[in-house]
C-alpha cells in the first residue's frame, strides 16, 4: 500500500497561529549560460546501476528545457537511451570520449 504525499512539499504540518498564511518560495530559473561559459564534467558511473556503465554529464547551468534539449541531442548522436534527472544527463553506455568530442565541437569549450 502506498502513502499519498502532499505535492506542495512546503514542510508545514500545523500552525497554531490563526493569522498564519503560507507563502511558497518563488525560485527563479537561472538563465542558461552560453556554451562557452558552461563548465561541464563528463564521467563514467556505475553506482546503483547493477554494474552497468552510464556516461554522466554534470554541471549544466540553465533552464530545464535547455538541459533536456542537450540530453536529447547527445542521446541521438550516441544512438542510445538515457535520461535527464536533477540537471544531470545520463547516457546508457561508455560514450565518454565521443560526448567530450561533440560537446567541444558544439562550443562547450570548458568541458573535461
Amino acid at each position: 500500500m502506498t502513502k499519498k504525499k502532499n505535492n506542495a512539499g512546503n514542510g508545514i504540518v500545523y500552525s497554531t497561529d490563526p493569522n498564519f498564511s503560507f507563502e511558497p518560495e518563488h525560485t527563479e530559473e537561472q538563465e542558461t549560460l552560453s556554451p562557452a561559459e558552461q563548465q561541464l564534467r563528463v564521467k563514467l558511473d556505475t553506482k546503483q546501476r547493477a554494474g552497468k556503465v552510464v556516461t554522466l554529464v554534470d554541471g549544466f547551468i540553465g533552464k530545464d528545457e535547455d538541459v533536456e534539449k542537450l540530453g536529447k541531442d547527445l542521446k541521438t548522436k550516441c544512438g542510445t537511451g538515457g535520461s535527464v534527472k536533477d540537471g544531470q544527463i545520463l547516457i546508457q553506455g561508455d560514450y565518454k570520449e565521443k560526448v567530450i568530442k561533440w560537446l567541444l565541437d558544439w562550443g562547450y569549450k570548458r568541458t573535461k
